[in-house]
């Protein structure tokens, strides 16, 4: 093979190489895009999801034939009723949380007043095996961990004021 020849080749094999290495760095691009997008269509996500379930809600607050079908509760019409309404507030705060209209401290103020309210309370308790299965890094269940201190804090308070009561947990 002559020098032309082993020229050529190199330089073949020189642009061959970088073609491979635009080819990995623009996956690598495409890759962390995608990802990007991904992230930043979750917030609108959980927006749709949040209208549908609230829609569902509001179907089975209207009709005790329907609440019987979405409510694992076992509770006369009215206390299913105001049982699914406690549940829809819970989750717009979660849902709130979620999407960044509200941040871990001012979550915590929220659900404070929230938890403040017997009927959620007794939803709060009377539900308590749905978040059992939850996993522990999930929003869910820190939040329900939240909510639980918070009641906690709230049946023994040291204090009158109980807008002041309880101290967010680490998020």
């Amino acid at each position: 093979m002559g020098p032309a020849a082993v020229a050529g080749l190199s330089f073949a094999t020189g642009i061959w190489a970088l073609l491979a290495a635009q080819q990995r760095r623009y996956e690598e691009l495409r890759s962390r895009i995608d990802r990007l997008e991904q992230t930043q269509n979750r917030p609108a996500e959980l927006a749709q999801q949040q209208r549908l379930q609230f829609y569902l809600l509001s179907k089975a607050m209207d009709d005790p034939d329907l609440a019987a079908v979405l409510s694992t509760v076992e509770a006369p019409p009215t206390t299913r009723r105001q049982y699914l309404f406690a549940n829809a507030l819970y989750t717009n705060a979660l849902l709130a949380y979620r999407v960044g209209v509200v941040n871990w401290e001012e979550l915590h103020g929220h659900l404070r007043v929230i938890c403040r309210n017997p009927v959620f309370r007794e939803y709060w308790e009377a539900t308590r095996h749905h978040r059992a299965s939850l996993g522990d890094s999930s929003d869910e269940s820190r939040v329900g961990h939240m909510m639980d201190g918070l009641i906690r804090d709230l049946e023994d308070p040291d204090t009158e004021e109980w807008w002041v009561v309880g101290e967010p947990p680490p998020e």
